[in-house]
């Protein structure tokens, strides 16, 4: 077989202009994702090992169970503003990185780590201004005997990722992007953030009107009886 698959490099990717992943900084992965009915959203097993904001286009690995062979290969080949999304199996009996690979990453620039699997040093990892989602923290190291991928369509968090995609990632959690449909989407969801944000600002002068309850009932009673929802005086 002339292609070796499962333990090769895809070299070229296509990552969207830097201009059009900024448009989504500050925005909410909630935000972003009820754009999108709610549907693109990495799972909640998928934690934040502290509060730095996750936002940049996706360099993918797919690796064995416990080996970071093919990570420490992606560590090169990613560009600052990429964000390692690795599917590790989801794994958490041997960590695929620790503090060692963190701060030479960190001096590269690269944007964040997404790990389907666990890390180690995870107080380096509390600490750091790289954002960093895992499944788990285990202190066994992995392997390195391979085999890998790099730059293929991986499974993440319950989602398909495709290198270059866009990551937006907060402590809620990390939303996946297509880059042909980003530039709408961004706009959406920005006037959506915007739109919360001026009702929440709103919310405590229509408390002390009684609006804010009375508009709450309306809706959501509505709601409840167009669906079939019935009262009874007693159970």
């Amino acid at each position: 077989m002339k292609v070796n698959l499962g333990f090769r490099v895809i070299t070229e990717i296509q990552r969207p202009d830097r201009e059009l992943v900024e448009k989504f900084r500050g925005i909410p992965s909630s935000n972003i994702n009820d754009i999108m009915n709610r549907m693109f959203c990495m799972g909640h097993e998928l934690m934040p090992m502290n509060k730095a904001p996750l936002l940049g286009t996706a360099v993918t690995v797919k690796a064995p169970m416990g080996d970071n062979l093919a990570l420490t290969r992606a560590m090169d080949i990613a560009q600052a503003g990429d964000v390692i999304v690795v599917d590790g199996e989801g794994c958490e009996d041997r960590a695929l990185m620790g503090e060692m690979m963190l701060t030479y990453c960190e001096r590269k620039g690269i944007a964040g780590f997404v790990i389907d699997g666990a890390i180690r040093d995870s107080e380096a990892m509390r600490h750091s201004s790289t954002p960093m989602y895992c499944r788990a923290v285990a202190p066994q190291g992995p392997f390195k005997n391979g085999p890998g991928e790099i730059n293929v369509p991986i499974a993440c968090g319950g989602q398909v990722v495709f290198p270059g995609d866009i990551l937006v990632g907060d402590e809620d959690g990390i939303v996946v992007i297509r880059p042909e449909y980003a530039e709408e989407l961004a706009e959406e969801a920005r006037k959506k953030h915007e739109k919360e944000t001026a009702t929440l600002a709103k919310r405590e002068e229509d408390a002390k009107s009684g609006e804010l309850f009375s508009k709450h009932e309306k809706k959501y009673a509505k709601m409840f009886e167009d669906l079939g929802g019935q009262y009874a005086d007693r159970y």
